[in-house]
């Protein structure tokens, strides 16, 4: 028997749990840490730019999912997890 709602938050995962919250919080704070994903992406792909890693990071991008499935889903998850406890708490 399942003691939670279909809908309640430790029954879905962190990608469900973002895009809930991206619908429904301050479209402005939203926004705000959209863009600040993005930034640690640009500067992610500058460093590997500078440290002559950007072939090795294309070769391995395709496979990471596959090769690693529960480092990547860590991964992304805690993206996930981060992004909305950021928004979360400055909706407040």
């Amino acid at each position: 028997m399942n003691i939670f709602d279909d809908d309640d938050y430790m029954s879905t995962t962190p990608q469900d749990n973002f895009m809930s919250i991206i619908k429904t919080a301050n479209q402005n704070i939203v926004a705000n840490e959209i863009e600040k994903v993005f930034a640690r992406l640009a500067l992610a792909e500058k460093l590997l730019e500078e440290n002559g890693l950007e072939e090795q990071y294309e070769k391995m991008l395709p496979s990471f999912a596959v090769a690693n499935p529960k480092e990547y889903d860590e991964r992304v998850n805690s993206i996930f997890i981060e992004t909305v406890g950021n928004i979360v708490t400055q909706c407040e």
